[in-house]
């Protein structure tokens, strides 16, 4: 292989890595999609459930509903939901969740969060 080619490879592959980098920090604060909503609401019912209550009024960790969030600061929230409280049981979420879904749910915490859909068998 010439070095010429080489060198053209290497350029083209960075070009790639650097568009690919910018489509995933704008696909990271992106909206969920439908499908993904359901699949959200179903995590933070059954998972986020366990701890704060399966009606999210409580329980090991406290209710999340409008009233215990008001006036905490928001960027405080969604970190605790990307990176956990390190030294409680609040696990980091971030592994599974980008950060516009960690947005998302959010939104929905403090507007009422919706029950899960029927799912269809």
């Amino acid at each position: 292989m010439s070095p010429h080619l080489f060198d053209r490879i290497i350029r083209i592959g960075a070009v790639g890595a650097l568009l690919l980098g910018f489509w995933q920090a704008s696909d990271a604060s992106a909206a969920p999609s439908a499908e993904r909503v359901d699949a959200l609401i179903h995590l933070v019912r059954q998972d986020c459930g366990s701890c704060h209550g399966m009606q999210l009024t409580g329980g090991l960790g406290p209710a999340l509903n409008a009233g215990t969030l008001a006036n905490r600061p928001r960027e405080a929230m969604l970190a605790t939901i990307l990176h956990g409280r390190p030294g409680t049981p609040m696990p980091p979420w971030a592994p599974f969740l980008t950060e516009g879904e960690a947005d998302w749910i959010l939104d929905q915490l403090i507007n009422g969060f919706p029950q899960e859909l029927a799912r269809a068998h």
